[in-house]
C-alpha cells in the first residue's frame, strides 16, 4: 500500500474494535479495510456500505449475481484486487466452478453474451454502461432489466452494487492496495445487524 496503515497490535481501542469486526476467523484483515486504519470512521463507513449493499438479507437478487456484477465492474476498472476477491466469493456462492469460470472468461473477453443471457445479460449490460459512460446511460437499460424480470427494488440493488464498486475500485487503485498474501472470497454473514461483521 502506498500510504501508512495501522497493524492490529498498534491500533487504538476504537480501531481495534473495528478491526475485530472485520477480521476473518484466521485473523486476516483485508487490505481494502486496513488501508482505512488512519481514519477509523472511514473504515466503519466503508464496511457498513459494503455489507448492506452486497450482503444484506433484505436483498432479493441472488448474492452470487451481485458478486458477478462486482467482478465485471472491477474488471472494467482494471482492479485486479476486487476481481480476485469477488470472483472467489462468486465461485463459493454459485457452487458450480465450470460455470463460474465460463462466466468470468466471457466477461473478461468483453463478450458477456457468450456466458450469460436473459436477466443476467441485462444486468451486466447496465453495469457496463454505468461503469464506462455514466452520463450517457438512459432509461432503456432499466426497461431491459424490467422486461427480463427484475422489479424496481432489484434494479436498485444492481445500481447500488455497480456504484459501490466504482468506490471500492478507486479506493484500491488510488492507494496501491494489493491482495498478495490474502485469503480470497471471504464475506460477512447475512445478519441485518450492522455491528455483526463476522466473516463466513
Amino acid at each position: 500500500m502506498w500510504i501508512s496503515t495501522v497493524e492490529y497490535d498498534a491500533a487504538g481501542p476504537r480501531l481495534k474494535t473495528l478491526y475485530d469486526r472485520v477480521r476473518a476467523p484466521d485473523g486476516q484483515i483485508d487490505n481494502i479495510m486496513k488501508v482505512h486504519g488512519l481514519r477509523p470512521h472511514s473504515l466503519e463507513g466503508h464496511m457498513t456500505l459494503y455489507k448492506y449493499v452486497l450482503h444484506h438479507s433484505g436483498n432479493q437478487v441472488p448474492k452470487w449475481q451481485l458478486e458477478m456484477l462486482g467482478v465485471y465492474v472491477s474488471h472494467l476498472n482494471g482492479c485486479t484486487y476486487c476481481v480476485e476477491h469477488h470472483f472467489a466469493g462468486m465461485k463459493r456462492l454459485l457452487k458450480d466452478d465450470p460455470r463460474a469460470d465460463a462466466i468470468r472468461a466471457a466477461l473478461e473477453a468483453g463478450r458477456p453474451e457468450d456466458g450469460l443471457d436473459g436477466v443476467l445479460l441485462a444486468m451486466v449490460r447496465y453495469a457496463e454502461a454505468l461503469t464506462g459512460d455514466p452520463a450517457d446511460i438512459d432509461q432503456t437499460y432499466i426497461e431491459a432489466m424490467r422486461e427480463a424480470g427484475l422489479d424496481d427494488g432489484m434494479i436498485l440493488e444492481v445500481n447500488q452494487v455497480v456504484a459501490y464498486f466504482a468506490y471500492a475500485n478507486r479506493t484500491v487503485l488510488g492507494l496501491g492496495v494489493s491482495h498478495v498474501g490474502e485469503t480470497l472470497g471471504l464475506s460477512p454473514n447475512d445478519s441485518e445487524n450492522p455491528d455483526d461483521w463476522s466473516h463466513t
